[in-house]
This record gives C-alpha cells, sequence and structure tokens, in this order.
C-alpha cells in the first residue's frame, strides 16, 4: 500500500452509524477501523459526504446494502486521496477527488475503487465536488444512456427539486433538450424554471399531464420521462409519452405496483425501463465515469452546470441532515461536512 509521505493513518476513525431502523434519531457517532484498500482501491479521507434518499431507505431498514459494501451510509464523498492499494494508476495520493461508493461515506475515511473517482471539478469546492457523483452517475446513466435523451427533444423530470432532479434539468437542457418537471410547491417550480426548466408544473395544485400537453399544443408530449414516484404516475406517463418515446424508473417512491394499459405501449412503440446503481459492477460504473469526465465535467468546469447546495450540516448532526431530507422542504443536495481538507 503507497500512502502519503509522513503521514501517518489511525487505526480508528469516526463514523455515523444506523444503531437500529428508524428515524433520523437512529444515526449516531461510532468508532470503526479505518478500512484499508484493496486492489485497485484508494483511501480517502472524507472532507465531506452527500446525504441521499437512498442512505434515508438504508436507515429505516428498506434498502439493505449489498454483499460486501460497508453498513455504514453514505454513497458519495469528496476528500483526498491519503493511500493506495495495489494496481492503482489512476489517481495517486494527494489527489483532491470525488468518489462514487456502495457504502460507508459517512465517515472520517472510506475506500473506494479507482474507477469511481473523479478529479474535483476546476471551481468546485470539496463541498461541493460531495453533491456529485451519486446524482451524475444516476442522470447520466439513465436519461441520456438508457433513456438516450437527444438534442431537442423533451424530458419530463419528476422530483425537479431534488438533486438527481436539479441534475436532470441542468444537463438536459445544457444538451439542447426542452425540460419539463414536476416539484410539490411553488418555490421549488420557480427554482427548476431557473435551472432551465421551460415549465415546472406544481403537483399539488395541478395535473402534470394537462399541463405538459397544454404548454406542448400542437405538438403535444415528450420524448423521454425520468420517474421517481412509481406506481401512481405510470398512466399518465405512459399517455404523456410521443411515438419511441421512453419511460425511465430510477425509484418508486409511492410504490412500485400498479395496473397498467398496455395499448399505449404498443402503439406508440413506447420503452419502458430503469435501473438501480449501487449494486452495479465496478466495470459499469467506470464506463459511466469515463462517459461523466468526457462529457459532462467539462460542462461543470465551465460553469453551464453544477451541484445544488441545499444545506452543508456538520458531521456529527447528520440526525438534523436526514430529518430536512425526509421533510422533502429542500432543494437540491444537503451535504455533511467532515473536514476541513
Amino acid at each position: 500500500m503507497t500512502a502519503l509521505p509522513q503521514t501517518a493513518l489511525p487505526d480508528t476513525m469516526t463514523a455515523i452509524e444506523i444503531t437500529a431502523p428508524g428515524g433520523p434519531e437512529v444515526l449516531k457517532p461510532c468508532t470503526r477501523p479505518v478500512p484499508q484498500p484493496g486492489h485497485g482501491e484508494v483511501l480517502i479521507r472524507v472532507a465531506a459526504a452527500g446525504v441521499n434518499k437512498p442512505d434515508s431507505l438504508q436507515r429505516q431498514g428498506n434498502y439493505p446494502p449489498p454483499p460486501g459494501a460497508s453498513d455504514i451510509p453514505g454513497l458519495e464523498v469528496a476528500g483526498v486521496v491519503v493511500a493506495a492499494g495495489d494496481g492503482v494508476t489512476r489517481v495517486k495520493p494527494g489527489d483532491r477527488v470525488c468518489a462514487l461508493v456502495t457504502g460507508g461515506g459517512y465517515a472520517e475515511y472510506v475506500a473506494a475503487p479507482q474507477e469511481q473517482c473523479l478529479p474535483v471539478p476546476a471551481g468546485l469546492d470539496l463541498v461541493k465536488a460531495a453533491a456529485l457523483p451519486e446524482t451524475y452517475f444516476t442522470v447520466w446513466t439513465n436519461v441520456f444512456e438508457r433513456g438516450a435523451l437527444k438534442a431537442g427533444e423533451r424530458l419530463l423530470v419528476h422530483g425537479g427539486s431534488s438533486g438527481i432532479g436539479t441534475t436532470a434539468i441542468q444537463l438536459a437542457a445544457a444538451l439542447g433538450a426542452e425540460v419539463y418537471a414536476t416539484a410539490g410547491s411553488d418555490d421549488k417550480c420557480r427554482a427548476c424554471e431557473e435551472l432551465g426548466a421551460t415549465l415546472a408544473i406544481n403537483y399539488r395544485t395541478a395535473d402534470f399531464k394537462e399541463a405538459v400537453e397544454a404548454a406542448t399544443v400542437g405538438d403535444p408530449g415528450v420524448d423521454v420521462v425520468l420517474d421517481m414516484v412509481g406506481g401512481p404516475y405510470l398512466g399518465r406517463n405512459l399517455q404523456l409519452l410521443r411515438r419511441d418515446g421512453r419511460l425511465v424508473y430510477i425509484a418508486f417512491l409511492q410504490g412500485p405496483k400498479t395496473e397498467v394499459d398496455l395499448r399505449p405501449i404498443m402503439m406508440k412503440r413506447l420503452t419502458v425501463t430503469g435501473s438501480t446503481l449501487r449494486a452495479r459492477p465496478v466495470a459499469e460504473k467506470a464506463a459511466i465515469a469515463d462517459a461523466l469526465a468526457e462529457k459532462v465535467w467539462p460542462l461543470i468546469e465551465a460553469g453551464r452546470v453544477g451541484p445544488v447546495i441545499d444545506s452543508v450540516v456538520p458531521f456529527d448532526r447528520a440526525a438534523e441532515a436526514h430529518a430536512r431530507l425526509d421533510g422533502s422542504t429542500h432543494v437540491g443536495k444537503i451535504v455533511l461536512k467532515v473536514a476541513d481538507l
């Protein structure tokens, strides 16, 4: 293992663990061994960790980590590489990186495959960089790879004010798509439109299908829908899609089951697809990382897209971060500040 010169790594670290399935109050600081990077892995001293919906689901007992992953929550971090295992060639100790991990992000140190590390984009600090990996990996693979969104097409993003939503709106608009979004308040809708959405619909006061159809009269509908709501939206999503449209699922926050009318799928040649990210092999995540480095990181460095930070919460107050996440009052990402690096 290669470490930074004259750096004595501690044997233990502080982490935030889930003491039992439950509400935010079950998140407690604990002492754990510092991970050892394996072959092809690096050890990152964490400056900040992003807070995401899967963390909340894991805390509630509804999203167990995949085999071999840490039980500590946290799927994205930014920090400084302090050690490297055998076979590491892409990064080196001293590099400032942001990384996608399968767990363990709520900690002072985390091990990550080198392929899932990306350089911190120029112009971003480590707190902002910590808000990139989970959302940008998810949006790129689902909207632009599975959903095959192209310039000139229309995208509908449900949950437009979330971390995923704010990322999808910005990226799609920057790459030439026309974007529509749904959100749960007028303020959130305004935030979506400021980020590049042509129209954002408050789903509490308007029917999103009717609103999008009215806005696209003459050539109604959209080409791609990114959905994290699930069952209750399926029928209207299918009706809104234009011929050869694509419906992409990344979550089902309001339930995974519903009845479906198959006729729109057949008559309009629709594709219904979806994916999860956490358990995918390193090689697949590496391909996404390479695409981001080539096609998206230059947009971030040019200031055309970037993380939307709702709030930065001290590491030892992770429970407060989760309470805000669960309350759905945030716009963009909540980030845990772990250390000044």
